[in-house]
């Protein structure tokens, strides 16, 4: 018990040291945490400005993880993420030249502004854990968590993700503006002159495994089980939920990949949480951060103004737990 004690008390440095750069972006900072200790990839959208970067950079430090920030521009080339073959002169062979694809935390900044071969090379990292040069195939290190950046103003000269490739990312996490007192206070903070904030590490990656077990043991009820699947099937079939209004806008409900990644990531916010078994509110505090890339609408929905959040609020109001 002592232990667990040690690592909440761990986890609880990691929110205060990145506190020290960035403010008042605890959820973001919170999803990011579910991610790597579940290993799911999130994609995060917002404007700039956000300090979503910022986030990420600190949060390698505190972790004492390499970090590459990668900016995705339409004339990137999968050599320029993954690595190439390189001639040496003096030996008269090819060697393997490694790309910044090789690290922890894997920034990619703009990922839509880069072409399909480079989107399918970052995919193969994402699903396999593995990158080939040439004929060889180089495992990466762990833990492997690429956090993906979208810029919703910005949409000309974008590629959109394939929906297979999105559908790779545990959550999409919408980032957005402080309020009034926490923007005052960065303000304040970042201003000053003297501002250059000290992070210090706080886990190793012996420890960030040792928290993946406990994790992995919080324990989820039969109830809740089923309860996550209804959601699931909800999307898919809203007419037989009685989501009349909603089933008109749904192209396509969630894939299986969501109700796997709702179960890991309930399971880590019940552990944030000082729980080793999940509850009913961690669920429904994680299911629109899951769901919401998934579920892919028509265009009606887009001429009503209806986004997937709005579809995932329904389905809540609609899904009984133990229905």
């Amino acid at each position: 018990m002592e232990r667990k004690e040690y690592l909440h008390r761990k986890i609880s440095e990691i929110h205060t040291e990145i506190g020290k750069a960035v403010i008042g972006q605890e959820h973001l900072i919170n999803r990011l945490l579910i991610g790597l200790f579940t290993d799911g990839h999130i994609l995060l959208e917002g404007v700039p400005g956000l300090a979503k970067t910022k986030t990420i950079n600190s949060l390698a430090q505190v972790l004492d993880l390499g970090f590459q920030r990668i900016q995705f521009t339409p004339d990137l080339l999968p050599s320029d993420l993954v690595g190439t073959m390189i001639y040496n002169q003096k030996s008269g062979d090819f060697e393997v030249k490694k790309g910044p694809i090789f690290s922890n935390l894997i920034l990619a900044d703009e990922v839509n502004r880069a072409p399909a071969k480079v989107q399918s090379a970052l995919l193969e990292a994402m699903a396999e854990k593995q990158i080939t040069i040439g004929e060889e195939s180089f495992r990466l290190d762990t833990p492997f968590l690429v956090l993906a950046t979208q810029n919703p103003v910005e949409q000309e000269g974008t590629y959109p993700l394939p929906e297979a490739q999105v559908d790779r990312f545990m959550m999409k996490v919408y980032v957005d503006y402080l309020d009034k007192r926490s923007e005052l206070e960065m303000i304040q903070r970042v201003s000053g002159y003297d501002f250059d904030p000290k992070i210090h590490h706080v886990l190793n990656k012996r420890e960030i495994e040792e928290i993946k077990r406990h994790i992995h043991a919080v324990t989820i009820s039969e109830t809740l089980e089923k309860y996550i699947v209804e959601l699931v099937f909800a999307t898919r079939n809203p007419e037989e939920y009685g989501l009349k209004d909603e089933a008109r806008y749904i192209l396509f409900g969630v894939s299986p990949r969501a109700g796997i990644s709702l179960y890991k990531a309930v399971k880590a916010h019940a552990f944030f949480n000082h729980r080793d078994y999940v509850l009913p509110e961690d669920v429904k505090a994680l299911v629109s951060d899951v769901f919401n890339h998934r579920i892919i609408l028509n265009y009606e929905a887009e001429a009503d103004g209806i986004n997937t959040r709005q579809i995932i609020a329904s389905v809540l109001q609609k899904v009984a737990i133990g229905g």
